[in-house]
């Protein structure tokens, strides 16, 4: 139960630190397209974030196990189908990296941040 508690408080402080981040980015940046869809993949992944969190506070109130069988397996599922994913996910950015004069460093934020909207989408 302790152990549960700690993971759920690393999960808001975790989600604290990235919206504070990305205020002050957002205080330091010009507004473009890109910049734009960088912020709102990060909210929604931070959304998702706190709504865990909240759900395992709910669950955690109530005495209900954190991860029982259905849910480590729901989770096995989507990690899987989120790897396969990804693997073409970055088979894409490789091919676009080619033809687009991004630079690399936003070639592989963009890539991170679409892995993980790829998780959050096959897990939902």
């Amino acid at each position: 139960m302790l152990n549960t508690m700690k993971k759920t408080i690393v999960i808001f402080v975790i989600a604290a630190l990235v919206i504070l981040s990305l205020l002050l980015w957002a205080l330091n940046t010009r507004f473009d397209l890109r910049e734009m869809l960088m912020i709102v993949g990060a909210l929604i992944l931070v959304g998702f974030a706190v709504w865990l969190g909240v759900k395992r506070v709910r669950g955690s109130i109530r005495k209900e196990p954190v991860e029982d069988e259905f849910s480590k397996r729901h989770m096995t599922k989507a990690s899987s189908l989120a790897y396969y994913i990804s693997i073409y996910l970055w088979l894409v950015i490789m091919y676009l990296s080619d033809r687009s004069g991004l630079e690399t460093h936003s070639l592989i934020g963009a890539g991170i941040m679409g892995m993980a909207l790829v998780f959050l989408f096959s897990w939902i």
